[in-house]
């Protein structure tokens, strides 16, 4: 009775010490201590790093820009240009692609046998190595590939066609087949969360698909584009696969300048690098966040997912 009570004592001293809070909250906070340590805290050593010089592998502890005027002063500039414009261009494609196909996965396809091929073909990649993934395209697209070799027997062309591969063109036909599952996904559960007499009742009340489309569909399935532009275009920036793999060296984009500068021990030049794609991300956010604000902000947008 005793031992009861001095435990019973020790554990009432030991929460004297705490806040009296909701148990929920001590949780969060658990939650949010690790991502700080985990996450955030890196982020903000390689932002500091950057701004920091080097003699040899020894730190200097003063502040300059001087990183940051190399990387532009050597193309840094195009480098960021040419990365933002791929990433952008290619989630546009991917988003234009990837819509019909899932609506027609979610409320198209009737086949059970189809669709559940689809799925196993929309999923295997996840499971597979992203060089993996990649280069069966350098088979198909080589000077001496499946795709030359078909233009040539045919009489297309008289000679191998050689910006199939290790060029601009490349380079997006590899992030295509790359990204093309983790932007579809995403809509393809948003989608399937429509109810099917929400399109009944448009076309009772006499609406066309394309009304139909733009009034209910896209409204509806907002979460899963916010969400597939997001998993694409993030991902695109700090690919460093399928630049190496189909670009040859020809297309850098920023991911690969950063593998190559740890290569060569400039580490205050790769976490300049690094600091920019952070940036871009932070800047992309901002823009999402300001594109979404006249439908009631990014919470309401998936709020609509209740339903």
């Amino acid at each position: 009775m005793t031992m009861r009570h001095a435990d019973s004592s020790r554990g009432l001293w030991g929460r004297g010490l705490l806040p009296r809070l909701p148990g929920g909250i001590w949780t969060l906070s658990g939650f949010t201590t690790f991502w700080f340590l985990a996450v955030v805290l890196p982020l903000i050593g390689i932002v500091i790093f950057s701004f920091l010089q080097t003699k040899g592998v020894k730190i200097q502890w003063d502040w300059s820009f001087t990183a940051y005027e190399k990387l532009f002063f050597y193309g840094g500039g195009n480098l960021l240009e040419r990365t933002i414009r791929i990433a952008a261009t290619m989630t546009a494609i991917e988003l234009l692609l990837a819509f019909p196909f899932a609506f027609w996965l979610a409320k198209g396809a009737k086949n059970q046998t189809l669709k559940l091929i689809t799925f196993t073909a929309l999923t295997v990649p996840f499971f597979l190595s992203p060089v993996a993934r990649v280069i069966v395209w350098r088979a198909v697209m080589s000077i001496h590939g499946l795709v030359n070799t078909a233009l040539l027997d045919v009489g297309i062309v008289s000679e191998p066609v050689e910006w199939l591969i290790f060029s601009d063109f490349a380079v997006h036909l590899g992030l295509l087949g790359q990204y093309f599952p983790a932007m579809v996904w995403p809509i393809f559960l948003s989608i399937s969360l429509i109810d099917n007499e929400y399109l009944e009742a448009s076309k009772d009340l006499g609406g066309n698909r394309w009304r139909t489309l733009y009034h209910i569909i896209l409204p509806l399935s907002l979460p899963g584009i916010v969400a597939g532009i997001v998993f694409c275009f993030v991902p695109m920036l700090g690919d460093t696969v399928v630049p190496q793999q189909m670009g040859g060296g020809n297309v850098l984009m920023i991911s690969h300048n950063v593998y190559n500068m740890i290569g060569a021990r400039n580490f205050t030049m790769a976490a300049a690098l690094a600091t920019i794609v952070l940036a871009i991300m932070l800047a992309f956010q901002m823009i999402l966040w300001a594109a979404l604000r006249p439908m009631g902000g990014l919470a309401n947008v998936f709020a609509s997912l209740n339903r």
